[in-house]
C-alpha cells in the first residue's frame, strides 16, 4: 500500500505543484499531462482490471508502458504524434519521480528511457494563399459590433502569428509604443512572454476596438471579449473561424479547400513572412519557438512558390534554342525506361 501511495502522492504533487509553480507550464499544457495519466489509469482498469490505488511504481515497467502506448494506437486510434506526446508526459513525470524517490521510481524511469519515440509521418502544414487571407479578412460586416470585433481579431492573428490562447490572454497593457514604434506582448507557452512588432494600422485597429466595446466590457483588461464572458476562449475563436470558412467556401467554391483552423492563420502568417524575405531567426522570435528546428518547418515553402522561382530561373539562364531536333538525339538512358 505504501508503494501505491508513493505513486499517487508523487503524481498529485507533480500535477498540482511542480508543473504550475516550478515549471510554470500553462493550463493547456497541464491539461494535456492530466489527460495522459487519466488514459494510463483507464488502460490499467480496462486491460488489467486494476484501480488507481492498486497501481504502484513497479507496475510502470517496460512491458506495461509499451502495452499502454500500443493500446493508445490500436484502441483509441491515436496518431504516432499523439502517442509520442503521451510518452513525453510519462518521461517528464518519471524524471520528477526519480529525483524525489530514486528507489521507488527507478523501474519506471528505466522503462520510459527504453521506449522509443515513434517516427511520425511529416504532414505539410496547411496555409492560406494571400488572396484567401485578403478575402477572409474582408468577410466580417464591420457595421455590426461582434463582426467588427471578429475582423480586428482575425487581422491581429495574421499580423502577429499569435496562437489562439495568446489572443485570448492579450490585455490592454500588452499594447505599447516605444520610440515611435508599436508593439504587443504575447504570453506564450510555459509563461514565456515575447514582444512582437505591429504596424500603425494594426495598432489603431486595436485602440478603436477597445474604445468601441460594449459597455459591460469597456473597462475589461482583456482586449478581446466574447458575448458571454469577459475573456475570449479558444473554442470561441474556433467557432469564429468555422463561421467565416463556411461563408468563404459558399462564396468562393474554387478556393478555401483546406480545413482551416485558428492555428492555420499562424502557419499562414509565418509562411508569408518567409516568402517575403523575413529571416528564419526573426520568424522564430515572432513565433516564440524555443528551438529554431521548429521554425525550420516553415522553410519547406509551398510548391507554387518553388515552381515560380524555378521557372523564373530557367527562363533567365536557360533561354537557349536547341541545336538539334530532340528526336535525332540518341537517348543513352533507354535502358532505364
Amino acid at each position: 500500500m505504501m508503494r501505491t501511495n508513493k505513486l499517487l502522492n508523487a503524481l498529485r504533487n507533480y500535477i498540482e505543484t511542480y508543473l504550475p509553480d516550478t515549471k510554470g507550464l500553462s493550463n493547456n499544457t497541464i491539461k494535456s499531462y492530466k489527460a495522459t495519466f487519466r488514459l494510463l489509469f483507464e488502460f490499467f482498469k480496462v486491460v488489467y482490471k486494476l484501480e488507481p490505488d492498486q497501481i504502484s511504481f513497479s507496475s510502470l515497467d517496460y512491458d506495461h508502458l509499451n502495452a499502454f502506448l500500443l493500446w493508445l494506437e490500436s484502441s483509441r486510434n491515436d496518431s504516432a504524434s499523439t502517442r509520442n506526446q503521451r510518452l513525453s508526459a510519462l518521461s517528464s513525470f518519471s524524471k520528477y519521480a526519480q529525483s524525489r524517490n530514486f528507489d521507488a521510481a527507478v523501474i519506471f524511469r528505466n522503462a520510459v528511457l527504453s521506449l522509443p519515440v515513434k517516427k511520425a509521418p511529416v504532414k505539410m502544414r496547411q496555409v492560406m494563399t494571400r488572396e484567401e487571407v485578403k478575402i477572409f479578412l474582408s468577410l466580417p460586416d464591420v457595421n455590426k459590433p461582434t463582426e467588427r470585433r471578429n475582423k480586428v481579431l482575425l487581422s491581429f492573428m495574421y499580423s502577429t502569428a499569435a496562437r489562439a490562447q495568446e489572443v485570448c490572454d492579450l490585455t490592454t497593457t500588452d499594447i505599447s509604443i516605444r520610440n515611435g514604434k508599436y508593439y504587443v506582448t504575447l504570453h506564450g507557452k510555459g509563461g514565456k512572454a515575447r514582444i512582437v512588432p505591429i504596424n500603425k494600422k494594426m495598432y489603431k485597429l486595436l485602440l478603436q476596438h477597445i474604445e468601441t466595446k460594449p459597455r459591460q466590457y469597456r473597462n475589461s483588461k482583456y482586449v478581446f471579449n466574447s458575448q458571454t464572458n469577459e475573456q475570449m476562449s479558444v473554442s470561441a475563436i474556433e467557432e469564429i473561424f468555422k463561421k467565416y470558412q463556411k461563408m468563404a467556401k459558399d462564396k468562393y467554391s474554387d478556393m478555401f479547400n483546406g480545413n482551416y483552423t485558428p492555428h492555420t492563420m499562424r502557419h499562414t502568417a509565418a509562411t508569408h513572412m518567409l516568402e517575403s524575405g523575413v529571416s528564419i531567426p526573426v520568424i522564430r522570435s515572432i513565433l516564440g519557438h524555443s528551438s529554431i528546428e521548429t521554425t525550420m518547418i516553415y522553410a519547406r515553402v509551398n510548391q507554387a512558390m518553388v515552381d515560380k522561382k524555378v521557372k523564373e530561373w530557367n527562363e533567365e539562364h536557360f533561354a537557349i534554342e536547341p541545336e538539334a531536333n530532340p528526336k535525332e538525339i540518341k537517348d543513352d538512358l533507354d535502358f532505364l525506361k
